[in-house]
């Protein structure tokens, strides 16, 4: 396929009425900074806008409103957002959990796109996107200022609109084909737009004197920042606008220490007392003391020795789970059904399941009601009827795309593109499996036509990658094509804000997590604190696709099924995650893993780890954190659908 051509801002009338408006905003900004002795010499803010908000929920009270800069220094340009000080809100969110959300000075030489929404009510947002395929939370523009700020970025910063998506801003797509060709070798400084100076000015002093000056606003970097990430992998651009792929996550481990450590150099964090001090232990494990304010000379200390394994001297403390039983057969099926088929007891069958899963030959009738496409009260007959029913709306679903001529498809963009990457990625899933091995299997040929309805079905989310994932084992089971479809709708009901392209829903979950670890192991969460590993991003792979990679097939789906029953909460995914960390502390603390190091190490737990240990830990944890717990965990975090809510079939016949 022919890469399309890109062409730059200066034809677009919109962004040529913008530059003088950028032009202004860095003459005001020259004349205001300059002028101050609060910027260091060589550094120079040529963008400055304030009220610009991230939504870490879908609360109003628990949004945080900071300050955006673009600072120049040298040729090179950065990005940086700082939430105010001393918020007024209602929220749950502590001025800490806020600093989360810190973006910490990113190079533009580390983002690969800047994509803008403008929605026809609400506010215009961005969203930047760095090489790596991460993407900062959206940056919400109470008071406007996005076209002042791509301007702004266009005069220091190769930036080009994409031919593809009006929407999308390309930052160093060089269109020399032989620099392009360099920078999709991935080679660490093969191309670079902005050249790093050799004698680094530092801006922390900066960020250090205007901290003291502002009252009303005043903001404070922090070293723990779920959006921080400085990777300078350069990745081939194929689809800027294409949700985070997989693929990009597991290279992730090829990011050097050196390329992390670079910008480091440039920007030194302010450290300050926003979290709690260490806990101290009979080991002595952190030097480290956050009841005063680090001196900005002052040198971070040598990493903390190993802590105890928490699986050691937890044991008399925790609750620890039930033992595993067997799984849930036939004969014991029977006794939860009445004689007309209704679940008696829902919540004591979830119990069970929780406990002991499925028979394999049970799931196809028991998966239908846990995910929620049959209710737990409905009857034999209600069920065979429902199936009649959805047979029929799925076949009109499928018939939408099936009917697209060869002619219609060339003017049909998003169509093609969804189709290509579903046929890519089919091919590539679970072929080991004998369900989908071979060729021509048919299967595979369901697994694309369930996925190009699905796109249909829910047009605005359409296919990302990941999907596949989630409908194999559901194919696997259910093994009739309309059943298998609807099954997999109600899963993304609950699953699909994680795929959502502002990646809002899993940034949540990753926050909810961070909070966890922080309650349930506070020497690991000060670990990761230290070591700048408080975003979590080397849990994402498991969060996005529940584990799908980390399991052996039929231990997935002993997992799926426990996490769906909701038994002792809708979260429960989350508490595995922290089991796993905790299970393998010891290693990841004595080993003085850093980012890159312990995303590796993540990775290549694949087909390690304790399924039936892990579920006890899990157990064990959530009864412990209780309520303290669920409040870690923001309102609507995903999944938050309750099984029996009705949203499902609402949701049908709106869309139908």
């Amino acid at each position: 396929m022919q890469e399309p051509e890109l062409h730059d801002l200066s034809d677009d009338a919109d962004y040529a009425a913008s530059q003088q408006q950028g032009s202004a905003s860095m003459m005001r900004c020259d004349r205001g900074k300059r002028s101050s002795s609060s910027e260091p010499e060589g550094a120079e803010i040529v963008y400055l806008k304030d009220n610009v908000t991230i939504h870490p929920t879908q609360f109003a009270s628990e949004r945080i409103s900071g300050r955006l800069k673009l600072i120049k220094q040298g040729s090179s340009l950065f990005m940086t957002w700082i939430p105010y000080k001393g918020q007024s809100t209602n929220a749950r969110l502590s001025e800490k959990d806020r600093n989360l959300y810190t973006i910490s000075p990113v190079p533009f030489a580390d983002v690969r796109s800047i994509r803008r929404h403008t929605p026809a009510l609400g506010w215009q947002y961005i969203i930047v996107v760095l090489s790596s395929g991460l993407a900062f939370p959206p940056l919400y523009f109470y008071n406007g200022g996005v076209r002042e700020f791509l301007a702004t970025v266009k005069q220091h910063v190769f930036l080009v609109r994409s031919a593809e998506d009006a929407n999308v801003f390309l930052a160093n797509d060089f269109e020399n084909p032989l620099r392009r060709t360099l920078s999709s070798l991935e080679l660490p400084r093969a191309v670079s737009i902005a050249s790093v100076p050799s004698t680094p000015v530092s801006v922390r002093e900066s960020t250090s004197r205007e901290n003291e000056e502002r009252t009303d606003v005043g903001v404070r970097d922090e070293n723990a920042s779920t959006s921080r990430y400085n990777g300078r992998q350069r990745q081939k651009v194929h689809d800027p606008a294409r949700d985070l792929s997989i693929h990009v996550l597991e290279k992730f481990s090829l990011v050097t220490k050196f390329a992390r450590e670079t910008t480091s150099q440039l920007f030194w964090e302010t450290h300050s007392n926003g979290f709690d001090t260490f806990e101290r232990t009979n080991t002595n494990q952190s030097v480290l003391d956050y009841n005063h304010k680090v001196d900005e000379d002052e040198e971070l200390p040598v990493k903390s020795p190993v802590a105890p394994d928490p699986l050691e001297f937890d044991k008399l403390s925790l609750v620890w789970g039930k033992p595993r039983q067997p799984p849930l057969g036939l004969e014991e099926w029977a006794t939860f059904l009445d004689s007309e088929g209704r679940v008696v007891d829902s919540k004591a069958l979830r119990k069970r399941i929780f406990y002991g899963g499925i028979e394999h030959k049970l799931r196809r009738e028991v998966w239908a009601i846990l995910l929620g496409y049959h209710t737990y009260e409905s009857t034999y007959a209600e069920r065979k009827y429902l199936r009649s029913i959805k047979k029929t709306e799925y076949e009109t679903i499928k018939n939408q795309w099936q009917s697209i001529s060869p002619e219609q498809a060339k003017r049909f963009t998003k169509f093609r593109e969804r189709k290509g990457l579903i046929e890519k990625d089919v091919v590539r899933t679970d072929r080991s499996l004998f369900f989908y091995e071979g060729d021509d299997n048919p299967n595979v040929n369901l697994l694309r036509d369930i996925l190009l309805t699905y796109s249909f079905y829910n047009f605005d989310l359409g296919y990302c990658q990941g999907m596949s994932d989630l409908l194999s084992p559901i194919l696997f089971v259910m093994e009739e094509e309309s059943e298998s479809f609807w099954c997999f709708v109600a899963l993304m009901e609950r699953l699909g804000p994680n795929f959502n392209r502002d990646q809002n829903g899993m940034h949540t979950q990753l926050f909810a997590l961070s909070k966890l670890v922080e309650l349930l192991d506070i020497p690991l969460h000060n670990y990761f604190k230290q070591n700048d590993c408080l975003n979590y991003f080397f849990c994402f792979r498991w969060i996005l696709i529940q584990f799908k990679r980390e399991f052996e097939y039929e231990k997935t789906m002993r997992l799926w099924e426990v996490l769906w029953t909701h038994y002792l909460s809708e979260h429960l995914h989350l508490y595995v995650c922290v089991a796993v960390l905790k299970r393998y502390r010891g290693k990841i603390m004595g080993e003085q893993m850093d980012f890159d190091t312990l995303l590796k190490f993540i990775n290549e737990l694949s087909g390690q780890i304790d399924l039936d240990a892990t579920l006890r830990d899990a157990e064990a944890l959530c009864i412990c954190a209780g309520e303290n717990g669920a409040a870690c965990i923001p309102p609507g975090t995903p999944p938050s659908l309750p099984v029996d809510n009705g949203l499902f079939y609402s949701q049908q016949d709106e869309v139908l």
